[in-house]
C-alpha cells in the first residue's frame, strides 16, 4: 500500500499596485482565513519582491514568516534568489504561501515555472490576488 500524497502548499501570486497595497491585500486575505478557520488556521508564509516603502503591514512571526527579495524579474535575473528562498520557505511546510510581485512582465513564465518539477508536487497554484 502506498503512502497518501503529500499535502501541497496553496500558492497565491499577488500582483498590482504598490508594495504597501500588495501587503495590505495579503493581510486582508490572512484575516479572512483566520476568521473562517479560527485560531488553528495553520502557518502561512509570505515572499515579497522589493523593499517596503515606509511602514510595513505584515509582521513576521512563528506562524507568519515574511521574506523579502530584491526587485527584479523573478523568472529571469532573480530566478536563483527566488528558488533558494522558496526552497527555504517550503521546508517549513506552510499551509499557504503568498508571493507579492512588483512587476508582472513575465507572470505566465513564472506561473509555468512554479508548475514544473519539483514545485508541481509541492505547490497548488490558486487564483491570483490583484490589488
Amino acid at each position: 500500500m502506498s503512502a497518501p500524497p503529500a499535502r501541497r502548499t496553496a500558492l497565491t501570486l499577488v500582483t498590482g499596485g504598490s508594495a504597501a497595497q500588495r501587503e495590505a491585500a495579503i493581510a486582508a486575505r490572512l484575516a479572512q482565513v483566520a476568521a473562517v478557520a479560527g485560531p488553528t488556521h495553520g502557518v502561512s508564509a509570505v515572499l515579497l519582491e522589493g523593499l517596503p516603502s515606509g511602514q510595513t503591514v505584515l509582521s513576521p512571526s512563528d506562524s507568519l514568516p515574511v521574506h523579502r527579495i530584491a526587485p527584479g524579474c523573478l523568472c529571469c535575473t532573480g530566478n536563483l534568489v527566488l528558488r533558494v528562498t522558496l526552497n527555504r520557505i517550503l521546508r517549513l511546510r506552510p499551509d499557504r504561501l503568498f508571493i507579492g510581485l512588483a512587476a508582472t512582465d513575465h507572470l505566465d513564465q513564472l506561473r509555468s515555472w512554479l508548475q514544473d518539477p519539483p514545485y508541481d508536487q509541492l505547490l497548488e497554484l490558486t487564483a491570483d490576488l490583484r490589488t
